[in-house]
């Protein structure tokens, strides 16, 4: 090679890594050094520990905003303040989106925007998962609205994603204005406590209109959206265990919406049989207890990874497997509001359900349900229709359903948890098992309300027909004469009976009506 042209090849290359490492800096040793006080990982951290070690293949590295007003022509870094591109988790292909808070504060211009919205468009050609992990101050106030042009295009490209592949936002830093829709729309929120917040106004806005003086913790905390308002799914001390559970999440989930969820080996025994539950349904209906004792008997390994476990805690969401292959899992929980279905919980149950439903997830369904929650709150509230929602994602969805009816199933309630008339697949029940239209109680108040008056010992004759009530009707046999339940077994043989039914339904075609999309009540 002639000299010159080596010396030439040579400084190209040197060029190269100079810029390459200006890259790695990202908005300096200081700033860095002051995401690290804040006790956060920086962007290029928290990426480098969530994908398989070197599978990061990083795009538009050398992008720069394009802004030169109020100085801004001055300022700029490589990257824009967003580390974007693709790598494995568990050998399978992923985007990735990191929000850099050293660079601009992790603020969105509208070049940012774009490097964003470029792995989303590769992701759905593809049909891979998309993983944002933000940190952002939000808009970039010096681009005006060229900023909340690039707000909108991602929101577009979440809603025309959503149900085509799964989308994740961890929340690792502050999301705060229109930047919180983008992982309101997603399919899962994950928070860090103490460092992550979310919210549409900040604090000091709130108290200039409203005159309220609230923390931005208590405003928008990970406390707040995983117990309060039910906008976050899951809680962490810290990053590393943020994408730890973000990587697990994933092991559960199919790529795309064309695909099938990874089975995973397993050594639990398909036809374990577990004498336990035979007794762990109190056979008194008024006492309570936890219904997750049931799940971690039943699943492969006592696995159960829960989501929303601080929300609407009267009824149970999460994944688990049988067999080894993914099973979403609802399951009322009598040790909060004796289970009653109220609008958190069938707003929280719905949108898991669909979510199953849109990623080939079989749904297992644990009914112990005395009904729905009374009061003005919720007639207030709009229980009508937030109930409504869930008995809407359940008759619409086409995967394998599988029901069990632990003890009560009472009511509309019935029928809105995976019922034979909601196309259940398989319904099962178990001898302590009391389908009616309402408890023994009321319904002899109602049924026998002129003997009760007439009977000499009017509490007497009441326990009286109380029990000659739940004789007849408390009980699962009545359904099952109907062909409402198809069969009542011995909860010990509970594993074996679903990894059957799962087995019968690995099949499954069933399909809606054609339409554009179903008019749920939101």
């Amino acid at each position: 090679m002639n000299p010159d042209m080596q010396k030439t090849s040579e400084s190209l290359l040197e060029n190269l890594r100079t810029r390459k490492q200006q890259v790695l800096e990202g908005g300096g040793k200081a700033r860095i050094e002051k995401q690290h006080a804040a006790g956060k990982w920086t962007a290029r951290e928290r990426i480098d520990f969530f994908l398989d070690e070197g599978s990061f293949q990083e795009l538009d590295p050398f992008v720069k905003h394009q802004c030169s007003d109020f100085g801004m022509g001055d300022k700029k870094f490589p990257g824009d303040g967003v580390i974007t591109g693709f790598g494995n988790v568990d050998g399978r292909k992923v985007f990735v989106f990191a929000q850099d808070f050293t660079v601009f504060g992790g603020s969105l211009s509208k070049t940012n925007a774009a490097k964003i919205c470029k792995v989303m468009d590769m992701a759905l050609k593809v049909g891979c998962p998309v993983i944002g992990l933000n940190d952002s101050g939000g808009a970039r106030i010096q681009e005006g609205v060229a900023s909340l042009g690039g707000y909108a295009d991602i929101f577009l490209r979440n809603t025309l994603s959503s149900g085509v592949i799964p989308q994740i936002s961890a929340i690792m830093g502050p999301c705060a204005g229109g930047a919180v829709y983008s992982p309101a729309i997603t399919d899962f929120i994950m928070m860090v406590k103490d460092t992550s917040y979310l919210f549409i106004t900040g604090p000091d806005v709130i108290k200039t209109v409203t005159h309220e003086e609230i923390s931005k913790e208590e405003l928008g905390g990970s406390a707040t959206h995983n117990q309060t308002s039910g906008v976050a799914h899951f809680a962490f001390d810290t990053d590393e265990e943020c994408l730890k559970a973000t990587r697990k999440l994933l092991s559960y989930l199919p790529l795309n919406n064309m695909e099938k969820p990874p089975v995973v080996p397993t050594h639990d025994p398909e036809d374990r049989i577990d004498a336990k539950l035979n007794s762990l349904v109190p056979t008194d209906s008024s006492k309570p207890y936890d219904i997750r004792d049931i799940i971690t008997t039943i699943v492969d390994d006592a696995d159960f990874f829960e989501v929303q476990k601080d929300f609407a805690q009267n009824i149970i969401i999460g994944f688990s497997r049988f067999a080894g292959k993914t099973v979403g899992i609802v399951a009322n929980q009598p040790q909060v509001l004796a289970g009653c279905l109220d609008i958190n919980a069938s707003t929280k149950a719905a949108r898991f359900v669909r979510f199953c439903d849109c990623f080939h997830i079989p749904i297992l369904t644990l009914v112990d349900v005395p009904g729905f929650l009374p009061g003005t709150q919720q007639e207030f509230g709009g229980i009508i229709r937030h109930g409504a929602k869930l008995l809407y994602a359940y008759a619409e969805a086409t995967v394998p359903k599988i029901t069990i009816i632990t003890r009560k199933a009472y009511g509309g309630a019935y029928d809105v948890m995976s019922s034979k008339h909601l196309r259940g697949d398989i319904n099962f029940a178990y001898p302590t098992a009391e389908i009616a239209v309402m408890g023994a109680d009321g319904a002899v108040s109602i049924i026998h309300r002129a003997e009760i008056n007439e009977a000499k010992d009017q509490q007497a004759k009441h326990k009286e027909l109380v029990e000659a009530y739940k004789d007849t009707f408390a009980n699962p046999y009545k359904a099952a004469e109907l062909g409402y339940i198809d069969e009542v077994i011995e909860p010990a043989h509970t594993r074996k009976r679903i990894i059957a039914a799962l087995d019968l339904l690995k099949d499954k075609r069933d399909q809606n009506p054609p339409k554009k999309h179903g008019n749920i009540p939101l």
